[in-house]
């Protein structure tokens, strides 16, 4: 059974346009989901919203948002208001440009989305449109209206459709030198540096998503099952963290883990070094985050 379509529109390139559908690239899966319940009844609990000076509930038709603009003092939107501030939404991704895929900042990157025509008649119009996009080894930049907010999108060439991702805005990320400005310069070299590299060629292989198994959800539900049959639950005892004291002889002992049975490691002393990366090479965001 074919997914259901998230939206569907039209994407347009200059004078060239056809209709599109977006599906969701990602879903919840069978995540666990919580309710909350009286521990002395076992019913299940209600959100109530109570006036934090009173202390009384309010009525669901009495509840506005306000936004704060001083303390205790909000700006109050009624739902028609906030209706009439959300962009036109003209069911249209607009390609505005197109750019090298290296050159879209990692972190601007959101949520990932599949774009497929909607239908037979606009099929060849979205053939070229991604034909081109992917012999000129680019991805398209666009704007949209989707879920009531405005929208950036990127898409990519990805089998026979595009991989559309949402893009954040500027004043959304955050400078990385807010995270990286206190890393001290270390120069990392000889038999240390090559010690690092062969465990990572010894590890080396390829993404496979199917290898990894969401574990805090396994052991959840094998929890829930046990208290189901009524068995006692003892937390299990916390596993011993050894303090390493000589990162050479860690490495080295790293290095003999991962190296198959019967084989040297191929590692030599050279004389490499690697130091800070210089501000120059970083990529910069203009607005940072307050």
């Amino acid at each position: 059974m074919a997914p259901r379509a998230t939206w569907k529109g039209t994407l347009k390139l200059g004078f060239l346009s056809c209709p599109v559908a977006l599906y969701t690239a990602v879903g919840e899966g069978d995540e666990i989901h919580f309710n909350m319940v009286n521990r002395r009844t076992g019913h299940r609990l209600r959100r109530l919203f109570v006036d934090a000076e009173t202390g009384k509930p309010v009525e669901r038709d009495q509840q506005v948002k306000g936004y704060e603009v001083d303390t205790d003092r909000y700006v109050v939107l009624t739902e028609e208001e906030i209706e009439a501030a959300i962009p036109d939404s003209t069911k249209t991704i607009e390609i505005e440009s197109f750019v090298p895929r290296d050159r879209v900042d990692r972190v601007a990157i959101d949520r990932p989305y599949y774009l497929a025509p909607a239908d037979a008649v606009g099929a060849e119009a979205f053939a070229v449109i991604r034909a081109a996009c992917e012999k000129a080894g680019t991805v398209g930049i666009g704007r949209t209206v989707l879920f009531r907010r405005d929208r950036v999108v990127m898409l990519c060439p990805e089998g026979p459709g595009f991989l559309a991702n949402l893009l954040h805005f500027e004043y959304e990320m955050r400078d990385e030198a807010q995270a990286f400005d206190d890393i001290p310069a270390m120069k990392i070299t000889g038999e240390m540096l090559d010690l690092a590299r062969h465990i990572i060629g010894q590890k080396k292989g390829r993404f496979d998503p199917a290898k990894f198994e969401d574990r805090y959800e396994t052991a959840l539900m094998e929890l829930i099952r046990a208290k189901q049959r009524g068995e006692t639950i003892k937390p299990p005892a916390a596993p011993k963290r050894g303090q390493v004291i000589d990162l050479m002889a860690a490495l080295r002992e790293s290095a003999g883990a991962s190296a198959k049975p019967g084989r040297k490691s191929s590692a030599k002393p050279k004389s490499t070094a690697k130091g800070k990366t210089t501000p120059a090479a970083r990529s910069t965001r203009r607005r940072k985050a307050s």
